[in-house]
């Protein structure tokens, strides 16, 4: 073969095109790996982490304020329960006078009024603590603030309704302190249809 032959004959071209891809590949890495896309989403994290605690610290914030108030509220409530039989027992004393011993009898009629006094005075101080008297006789059984003992045939007063008052009941801000013990009236006048009440014991 001659030089002029050899220079013609055509090159099989060899397999060398591969590392074509490695560029592209290469131009990717960098941008995968930039630092600054590191940096934002670290800062994004932590932006998350930030306002997550400072809403976990608000709640706890808030959740201390509102024991403080209830501890303020209630923290008469077990001395309250106390004093309340002292109420229940001039009440009591009050209720075995008649009207009728205080007619004519100055010494009666004086110590009835002494204790009348003694009673406004307690419950007005319990009131000053938050402490109120469930107003129960003649209203409409509610078994938040009412416990009902028994039913008593009462045709004057609407089926439903408290007819007698057996024990004061009491709350304690906006709590219930101690329900009213209540007989519950049947025999009356039926309650609309919407108002009426479970009064079963």
């Amino acid at each position: 073969m001659t030089q002029d032959q050899h220079n013609d004959t055509p090159l099989t071209p060899t397999p060398a095109a591969a590392p074509a891809e490695a560029p592209a590949a290469a131009a990717e890495s960098p941008a995968a790996e930039d630092p600054r896309v590191k940096l934002e989403a670290e800062v994004t994290r932590l932006k998350n982490e930030l306002l997550y605690a400072k809403a976990e610290t608000e709640n706890v914030r808030r959740r201390l304020e509102q024991q403080a108030e209830d501890r303020g509220k209630y923290a008469v409530g077990n001395f309250a329960k106390d004093m309340l039989s002292v109420a229940d027992n001039l009440r009591r004393a009050l209720d075995a006078a008649p009207p009728t011993a205080r007619e004519g009898n100055d010494v009666a009629n004086t110590l009835c009024t002494g204790v009348e006094l003694t009673e406004r005075e307690l419950l007005a101080t319990l009131e000053r603590f938050g402490i109120k008297l469930i107003a129960a006789q003649g209203s409409r059984f509610d078994p938040n603030f009412h416990q009902a003992m028994m039913e008593m045939e009462d045709p004057s007063q609407p089926e439903g309704t408290v007819a007698m008052v057996m024990q004061q009941g009491y709350t304690i801000q906006d709590r219930l302190l101690r329900p009213a013990l209540v007989a519950i009236a049947k025999g009356g006048p039926k309650l609309p249809l919407g108002d009426q009440v479970d009064t079963s014991v």
